[in-house]
């Protein structure tokens, strides 16, 4: 097994079976990997079912392949590109930012000036 596969290759494999905790994954006739819940997708994943079904076709990153205990460890949301930010919550937040100047954190530099004008009063 572990001729044949290793950490970082890029396969492609067959759900056969979900549990609570993950996926498992066909990667030939002999090997079957999991992937664990937290490697499925970027972002929180509540219920496999939510994400893969028996049968699906998966692209898999190997994580770890253990030939004594035959054992693999795989990634599916190693494979995907991370989520990029949403511009428009970005610009909300931005505005939010602005609006807010006295409310949240202040740098120690502005809230120095706060206090000194504070103290002359």
């Amino acid at each position: 097994m572990g001729d044949k596969f290793e950490t970082g290759q890029i396969l492609e494999g067959k759900v056969t079976g979900i549990q609570p905790y993950g996926a498992f994954v066909a990667l030939d006739e002999e090997t079957q990997g999991l992937v664990h819940i937290s490697e499925i997708t970027h972002g929180y994943v509540k219920d496999v079912h939510e994400h893969l079904t028996i049968g699906d076709e998966v692209k898999v990153k190997v994580l770890s392949a253990d030939e004594e205990n035959n054992k693999v460890s795989l990634s599916i949301r190693a494979t995907e590109e991370p989520p990029k930010n949403n511009p428009t919550s970005q610009k909300k937040h931005e505005a939010n930012q602005s609006d807010n100047t006295n409310s949240g954190f202040n740098t120690l530099k502005d809230k120095l000036e706060e206090w000194i004008k504070q103290s002359e009063k």
